[in-house]
């Protein structure tokens, strides 16, 4: 079993990672937000831009119009691209949470283990001593 001072290097190594993957997911998270939140605004935008039917518009307008709602729908579904990796990217950065919360949690485990082998030898040692004679 790794000494007391290994496993402490160790713990603390651990929190510093699980620290990093919590701040890399809430990041992540972050990320996925923002591109919802621009999804969700240009699909409003391409909404507004829909043709109605009671203006009579100029054969310009409408071409203009018929452009930028194009232009819209390629942007919605690029904006849906960087959503689908966004969600993909905080899967992954969850994952890594998980497994470096389960890794620190083991090293805690190992530590507490040595704890209860080092009070068992001094138990054993004390038991060991010789009793003292009575005067």
């Amino acid at each position: 079993m790794p000494d007391a001072k290994r496993l402490k290097r160790l713990h603390r190594v651990r929190t510093l990672q699980l620290g990093l993957a919590r701040a890399d997911e809430a990041r992540t998270q972050a990320q996925l937000s923002s591109e919802t939140q621009l999804a969700q605004r240009i699909a409003q935008l391409a909404d507004a831009v829909a043709p109605a039917p009671a203006t009579l518009a100029g054969a310009a307008n409408l071409a203009a119009t018929a452009h930028f709602r194009e232009r819209l729908h390629r942007s919605a579904e690029a904006a849906m691209n960087r959503v689908r990796a966004a969600e993909a990217q905080v899967e992954r950065s969850t994952e890594a949470t998980r497994g470096a919360r389960r890794d620190q949690s083991a090293v805690e485990k190992l530590m507490e283990r040595q704890h209860a082998a080092d009070l068992r030898a001094e138990m054993k040692a004390l038991e060991d001593v010789p009793a003292r004679p009575k005067k």
